[in-house]
């Protein structure tokens, strides 16, 4: 019994001993391994987790005129007012085009926001166009565009009469899918695009955009503006000054983060300290769209978004 006792309280020593080893060989083991990783090494694995941190952390708040404006199809979107105008029409092929006579472009009518261009072809052998791919226009039911005559003027006094078309636009400065089909009886892709819209007079003829013809005094005037994200807007009716032949704006912005604009090449900044950002900038034209920049301090750091301003001059009135 004695020897049996014994036995036993042996064995649990030799246990106990077994066990103690073993965890100290561990920790040695695991001493040693991270001995030999490279300082370097571990210094960049605690950036890369850091970086893994940060990027799960919410993002900062986007500028109000850093992201372009899109629609629902994904498509940057021409906001125009409703009027009319003339417009660049470009096509993917020499075969197909606007008539010499009318210069590469056709009159734009926007309605409701909705955009129709009327082309006259070099021709009357296309006999209809499809907004839309050949092969949705040659399926049963689909709504073709169907043809106009037109009587175009050449230059040496010459007419002709071709075909012509209103040409259904989603979007101005992009190219859109425009079928067609010739006498020879099969629909053909196309890639077209219309661009450089200006308004047209009540007489149909392209506005001129001269700033002086006004008499020295105060106005305001109505305008159009476009850019950025479209979070970020400019008041209209805006202030109009002429002096000496020289016409000048005072632009109101509806943000207090814009430190300097841009207009002509020449750099100008706000004429306010207090309040939502103000800048008197001349006015280089009427009617046709003028490119601006505006700076933007709503980020972490600066940042320069490209804008148009259009003063539209058959709203310009005296000031009250």
């Amino acid at each position: 019994m004695k020897k049996s006792r014994i036995l036993t309280i042996s064995v649990l020593l030799c246990a106990a001993l077994f066990s103690g080893c073993t965890q100290k060989g561990n920790m040695q083991e695991e001493t040693l391994a991270d001995a030999s990783v490279p300082a370097a090494e571990k210094e960049a694995g605690t950036a890369e987790d850091n970086r893994e941190a940060e990027t799960e952390k919410e993002p900062e708040d986007i500028s109000e005129d850093v992201m372009p404006q899109t629609d629902e199809r994904g498509t940057q979107a021409a906001c125009l007012p409703d009027g009319m105008y003339t417009a660049e029409f470009q096509t993917d092929s020499s075969m197909f085009h606007v008539s010499e006579a009318c210069d590469g472009k056709g009159t734009l009518t926007v309605e409701n926001g909705e955009m129709t261009l009327h082309v006259s072809l070099g021709s009357k052998k296309i006999l209809n166009l499809y907004p839309g791919t050949a092969e949705d226009a040659a399926k049963e039911g689909a709504e073709l565009l169907m043809p106009t005559e037109d009587t175009v003027t050449y230059s040496d006094g010459l007419t002709e009469e071709v075909y012509g078309f209103d040409v259904p636009v989603p979007v101005l400065e992009e190219e859109f899918d425009l079928a067609l089909i010739g006498t020879k009886g099969k629909w053909y892709d196309h890639k077209v695009s219309v661009s450089k819209p200006e308004p047209l007079d009540n007489d149909g003829q392209t506005k001129a955009g001269d700033v002086g013809s006004l008499e020295d005094g105060s106005y305001m005037v109505e305008l159009t503006f476009e850019g950025g994200s479209g979070k970020a807007t400019v008041l209209s009716p805006a202030a109009l000054t002429v002096k000496e032949g020289a016409v000048s704006a005072t632009l109101i912005w509806s943000s207090s983060n814009y430190d300097y604009m841009i207009v002509g090449g020449e750099k100008y900044l706000p004429v306010n300290t207090e309040g939502n950002s103000v800048f008197e900038v001349p006015v280089l034209e009427f009617d046709n769209p003028m490119d601006v920049i505006g700076d933007t301090v709503a980020m972490s750091k600066p940042h320069e978004v490209e804008y148009t301003i259009t003063f539209h001059s058959d709203t310009v009135k005296p000031a009250e």
